[in-house]
């Protein structure tokens, strides 16, 4: 049994894996050329995540990989006024020049964001935000997609701190 996270209730998520995973246009596949390679995809309403089979070999990239997906389900319990309060400290960090991020999928969508994206909270930034969250909770050691400066990492850690605190997240 994989021990991800204390503290998290709600619901059973069903996981399962299947191999080469990939996405295209909100949709996941197995196998193929079609889309981008992914480590996983989780469908929130069927309260499923999938997990491509090769994390398996890799136990420490499986298990962060993991509390990653599970964040999508907290993130969408979360609340506006979390999801909000969230979103300004990005916005402040980006005002402040912050470079990186703490996984790819968040560092992939903000190189994508203009100006306009963070100002006017298009859906391109309401997604780097979510991304951003949940790359930020799988966040705890070193590893190589973590480009944000410390800075800035320590100004996330205190906002879990202070927003989430030590109670359980409903996912």
């Amino acid at each position: 049994m994989l021990r991800l996270a204390r503290g998290l209730e709600g619901r059973k998520i069903r996981v399962r894996f299947a191999p080469d995973l990939r996405a295209s246009n909100g949709r996941l596949f197995s196998g193929g050329t079609r889309g981008e390679e992914v480590h996983a995809g989780s469908f929130l309403r069927r309260r499923e995540i999938v997990l491509d089979s090769e994390l398996l070999k890799q136990p420490a990239e499986l298990g962060r990989i993991c509390i990653h997906e599970l964040f999508h389900f907290a993130w969408l319990r979360a609340g506006n006024a979390a999801r909000r309060s969230w979103q300004e400290l990005l916005a402040a960090e980006i005002a402040n020049h912050a470079k990186g991020e703490l996984g790819w999928s968040a560092e992939d969508r903000k190189l994508r964001l203009t100006r306009n994206d963070w100002t006017r909270r298009t859906l391109r930034w309401r997604e780097y935000a979510c991304e951003s969250f949940c790359d930020s909770a799988a966040w705890v050691r070193r590893h190589e997609e973590f480009t944000l400066a410390p800075r800035f990492q320590k100004g996330r850690r205190r906002w879990f701190l202070e927003t989430l605190g030590n109670k359980a997240l409903r996912v």
